[in-house]
């Protein structure tokens, strides 16, 4: 096995571990604090969110089909992850970018960067998944995104679950529900919500915002990305050697 190859698994077995750690007693206590403020906020307000995320994110979902490249469908691992890596910088410097541009333009600038941001995330994960050799117009590879963000920004509570059903996707693709409708996204939503709001708070602080929007973005599309090519990586040799989860 080339060494490139060998490092990447030692990269996505370390992972594993990571994804799979118990919550500690500060994520424990953080997630508390967060059903609690949640609990302060009206139902009629916590639909309204999440039928605003739900229609955000399907929309770039079913939007980006036709624009998003065909998978790759030869390539050697390493040729392809070199491919995933220019991509995430080129979507790091854009999200950089938009995160500066926004948290400079004040309050309501500043709330603009919420969908911009969410839709160059997804976008980011569409060109991942072609560039793994994964076709994303196929019903269960864009829950599979779903779940892969999901992992990137939730709690370490959260994260253990969705963690499992990415381990055994291929039996849990089949236990899938027929219509996206019927997603979790609630749970989505929140988790998404509760992960990013300090930073995104900040980003609308006068005079900083604009340091701390460029900062936040940065980090954000960093995460997304490490996420992902590890949870392909997982796939990769999963299927190469079936048993490793």
């Amino acid at each position: 096995m080339p060494s490139d190859e060998q490092q990447a698994r030692a990269e996505v077995q370390a992972w594993q571990q990571q994804m799979q750690r118990p919550p500690s007693f500060m994520n424990r206590f953080t997630r508390r604090v967060q059903i609690r403020l949640n609990a302060l906020l009206p139902e009629r307000v916590h639909q309204a969110i999440t039928t605003a995320i739900k229609q955000m994110v399907r929309g770039v979902l079913f939007g980006s089909i036709h624009t998003t490249r065909r998978p790759l469908l030869a390539g050697t691992l390493p040729a392809r992850e070199a491919a995933v890596r220019t991509q995430i910088i080129n979507y790091r410097t854009m999200a950089t970018a938009e995160g500066a541009v926004t948290g400079a333009g004040g309050f309501l600038l500043g709330l603009a960067d919420f969908p911009l941001l969410l839709s160059l995330k997804l976008k980011l994960l569409f060109e991942v998944a072609a560039l793994y050799g994964h076709d994303v117009q196929e019903y269960p590879e864009r829950v599979y995104l779903l779940h892969v963000f999901q992992l990137a920004f939730s709690s370490q509570h959260a994260r253990n679950a969705t963690y499992r059903r990415l381990a055994d996707w291929d039996a849990y693709r089949h236990t899938l529900p027929a219509d996206v409708h019927e997603f979790d996204w609630r749970t989505f939503q929140q988790e998404y919500r509760d992960y990013i709001d300090l930073a995104k708070m900040a980003q609308l602080v006068p005079v900083i915002g604009a340091a701390v929007g460029a900062v936040a973005n940065y980090k954000l599309i960093e995460q997304l990305g490490e996420t992902a090519m590890n949870c392909y990586r997982m796939r990769h040799f999963a299927a190469a050697a079936p048993g490793l989860k």
